[in-house]
């Protein structure tokens, strides 16, 4: 019963916030009158709640929950005044991510109305490859978590992304060198994203913090901005 309970609150996302019981159950792979049973039990406990239409989204309930427990919360609430700074200075997306399995995960994202077009939402997931925090992320993991990810499929979502395993090995060196990721145009043509790691107590990096920003001769300027910033997150770890 567990896994498909697990099955049913992982059909939800942020391109599928509330769904019929019968979609539920077709991406779930279950049974609609077993889908029906065991959501009816999760509206009743508050993981799951019912719109006015009778589609089925996450209950606040369970954001209550995974939001007070959530191993990232310390690292997100000390981030969070320099990420503010931060932003109050590069007027465009200002982003805190952290690495979880192959993917970036994305914990805070902060914009302005006029930014430049951005795809990363807040607990959104990109592949290591495709984005500024991700490529920073991943030329700091353990060598096995590269080698996968180097061996694998590297998705592109716009010409400039880098699919090639070799250019990709020697960018990962490149950051680990420089200090920084400067990505122009991998997700988006019109958008560079830049990151820098952030370092917890004992020097590993525990997060991305990055920027994104028009794709022009200005996006390299943020990297100052950026290293401060994420000195000051370092430092705020280890108090």
């Amino acid at each position: 019963m567990l896994g498909r309970i697990v099955r049913i609150i992982e059909v939800f996302g942020p391109d599928t916030p509330a769904l019929g019981v019968s979609e539920l159950a077709r991406r779930a792979d279950l049974h609609v009158a077993t889908a029906s049973r065991l959501v009816e039990r999760l509206v009743g406990y508050g993981w799951l709640q019912r719109d006015a239409d009778r589609k089925v989204r996450i209950g606040v309930r369970l954001w209550e929950l995974a939001s007070r427990a959530s191993p990232t919360l310390p690292l997100r609430e000390a981030a969070m005044p320099y990420l503010e700074d931060l932003h109050a200075v590069v007027r465009h997306h200002t982003q805190l991510a952290v690495l979880d399995g192959d993917e970036v995960l994305f914990l805070e994202r902060l914009s302005a109305r006029h930014a430049v077009i951005n795809l990363t939402r807040i607990a959104g997931r990109l592949p290591l490859h495709a984005s500024s925090s991700g490529e920073v992320l991943l030329a700091h993991a353990p060598a096995e978590l590269q080698e996968r990810v180097l061996s694998g499929p590297l998705p592109a979502y716009t010409r400039f992304t880098v699919t090639d395993p070799k250019v990709l090995r020697a960018r990962l060196a490149d950051i680990r060198r420089d200090g920084y990721a400067l990505c122009p145009g991998y997700i988006d043509e019109r958008a560079t994203g830049v990151a820098v790691p952030v370092r917890g107590p004992g020097g590993a990096v525990v997060a991305a913090l990055g920027v994104v920003v028009p794709n022009d001769d200005n996006a390299r300027a943020t990297i100052p901005a950026l290293r401060a910033t994420a000195l000051g997150i370092a430092r705020s770890l280890t108090q």
